[in-house]
């Protein structure tokens, strides 16, 4: 009996790892991406959110209306899909926040100020970094 309950367990437990193990597939928001460097470490401009945005997963950022955000990429638009940009929350009543970069919708900010031109077109992908 008591083996039974234990063989049970075992199987709950397993199917509840399940997902953790496999993990979860996220479509991809973009192929290419504009950037003013080839990094896309370097502040294109900075935004001013005009709406609340609240995350749907871990790839996006929470803003608040009144909120600024360094930006440092913008997805290029594919088809049936929105315009996202990448970028960090900045302010004092943000500090939890800062330093955290995501995507948000670009239809919810204003471009406050523009630093560089976003004139590079990088691949969203992985380089494949290859040992000499």
């Amino acid at each position: 009996m008591t083996q039974s309950i234990y063989l049970v367990v075992l199987l709950l437990c397993l199917g509840l790892m399940y997902p953790l193990v496999t993990g979860i597939f996220m479509d991809k928001l973009a192929s290419q991406k504009l950037c003013a460097d080839d990094d896309c470490v370097y502040t294109i401009s900075l935004a001013r959110a005009e709406e609340d945005y609240n995350a749907p997963d871990c790839r996006f950022i929470n803003i608040k209306k009144g909120q600024l955000i360094y930006v440092y990429s913008k997805l290029v638009k594919e088809k049936d899909s929105g315009e996202f940009w990448a970028g960090s929350v900045y302010g004092e009543q943000y500090e939890d926040h800062m330093g955290t970069v995501g995507y948000f919708p670009s239809s919810l900010v204003s471009e406050q100020h523009v630093y560089q031109e976003a004139n590079k077109t990088v691949p969203t992908t992985v380089r494949n970094l290859q040992k000499p």
